[in-house]
């Protein structure tokens, strides 16, 4: 449901029809199942296809693809390369396009995260938050693929600080929903916690998967979570 939402609120540009149309749902279909690599992909085909906000979109994701693999390297100066990259393309259409405000702002927050400073990203959550919280008021959707709501949690996780993840996390639910990225953060925050409540979030991760035959690292990691000891259901 989410999915379709952000997609349709792709829609409103004029020059997401068609051919695009199909490219940005199936962007937004990959976001939400943890595939970011194809989501970025399929936004940009929908730029490709005419779409002019599919451009932004496609960096947006690269942006937070490149944020992880920082944060796996400390955040060396070679490792965010990539992510300054990504910020660079977006501040030209910063300007003009206030999604594009929220998503710089985001990228901006990766660096200090991934260097583990955390009075910096503390205050580039914050001004993140109210960059997307004014999208919100305004009617107009969330980022793509995880915005900065789900982000923040996120960013509070890399620096192990579980209380201020477990409410970034809890402000998400409210701004955007129970999303399967908030419920991966709310399972990961409890785990990290040592909370038995992990494993009922894990579990609800696995409910919303449902079905679907893809199998990515983060379906992986609660399955696995859930065959714990701890998780056993008592006769």
């Amino acid at each position: 449901m989410l999915a379709l939402f952000l997609a349709a609120a792709l829609l409103q540009d004029a020059t997401c029809r068609g051919d695009a149309a199909r490219h940005l749902t199936e962007a937004a279909r990959l976001g939400e199942t943890f595939d970011l690599t194809g989501a970025a992909a399929e936004y940009d085909a929908a730029a490709r296809a005419g779409c002019a906000s599919g451009a932004a979109a496609a960096t947006y994701v690269r942006g937070l693809i490149a944020a992880r693999q920082a944060d796996a390297q400390f955040g060396s100066a070679a490792s965010l390369e990539p992510l300054k990259q990504a910020i660079s393309s977006l501040e030209s259409r910063a300007a003009q396009n206030p999604s594009a405000r929220a998503m710089l702002a985001v990228l901006r927050a990766a660096i200090p995260a991934a260097q583990h400073e955390r009075p910096e990203m503390a205050l580039r959550i914050e001004e993140m938050l109210r960059h997307e919280s004014l999208q919100l008021e305004a009617k107009q959707a969330a980022l793509p693929v995880l915005s900065a709501h789900e982000a923040a949690g996120y960013f509070w996780l890399q620096l192990h600080l579980y209380v201020e993840a477990g409410r970034a996390f809890d402000a998400a639910a409210q701004a955007v929903g129970r999303t399967p990225h908030v419920l991966l953060g709310h399972a990961r925050t409890a785990a990290g916690r040592q909370d038995p409540a992990a494993c009922e979030h894990y579990r609800r991760l696995i409910s919303w998967w449902g079905s679907r035959p893809e199998s990515p690292p983060e379906m992986t990691e609660a399955r696995d979570y859930v065959k714990r000891p701890q998780c056993a259901t008592r006769p």
